[in-house]
């Protein structure tokens, strides 16, 4: 099939509103994860063996389930029990939550990595628990992370097409709609590669500029990859 560029000038409207869709479910995943990742190692940390216990099963069970099919029962079997969620909302959630299981194994790596001398200056200062994750802890376990959770934010990014199965109209779903109305896929299809590699690759750049920064010497953070 030849290349034609006034297909391709006259598509990119449609398939940059899908762009936006890809970025703005990435965006919002991305810091649900980081959010909810956080949380749950925290809560591993200092929780008690019960909450820990609970929490490390939590994080197994999603690692262990495929993407997709939580998908499925978020946005289709939670209608079931009263539950609802717009495409975007469900899509969000769910990337948050899927890769939150991810987020918190790095964030523990992090913690883990804190000399225990610097919770005992905690202890010492009589600092109060959210003192001590505050100003102490978290400072020092998060910047030697950023690399790996910025590596699962390019991840998220990869995944979202898959949101297409929920009727979320991101970019792969908007390709599609205008090579099966066109019966042209070459220009699309082409489009959403060069779409998805001009995202990508200034992401890979800068994921690499933070392994230098952060990483160099750090043999714990580089095993979370």
């Amino acid at each position: 099939m030849d290349w034609s560029w006034t297909f391709a000038f006259e598509i990119l409207p449609q398939l940059a509103e899908g762009v936006r869709i890809t970025v703005l479910a990435t965006l919002l995943g991305s810091s649900l994860a980081m959010v909810i990742g956080l949380a749950i190692a925290v809560g591993r940390r200092s929780g008690g063996r019960a909450v820990g216990s609970v929490l490390r099963y939590f994080v197994e069970f999603i690692r262990g389930t495929p993407f997709l099919v939580q998908l499925y029962v978020v946005f289709y079997l939670l209608p079931d029990l009263g539950i609802l969620f717009s495409p975007l909302s469900a899509g969000v959630i769910t990337l948050g939550v899927h890769y939150s299981s991810y987020t918190s194994e790095v964030y523990r790596a992090g913690i883990e990595y804190v000399e225990r001398g610097q919770w005992e200056a905690a202890k010492a200062l009589n600092l109060t628990p959210l003192q001590a994750w505050r100003y102490i802890i978290l400072p020092q376990a998060v910047p030697p992370m950023l690399p790996a959770l910025a590596n699962y934010v390019v991840s998220m990014f990869k995944e979202t097409p898959l949101l297409s199965v929920i009727t979320l109209l991101e970019l792969m779903s908007q390709a599609r709609i205008v090579a099966n109305i066109n019966y042209r896929y070459l220009e699309p299809i082409t489009l959403v590669g060069a779409f998805f590699l001009a995202v990508s690759v200034p992401c890979v750049v800068a994921l690499r500029f933070l392994e230098r920064r952060y990483a160099h010497g750090n043999p714990t953070s580089m095993s979370v990859f």
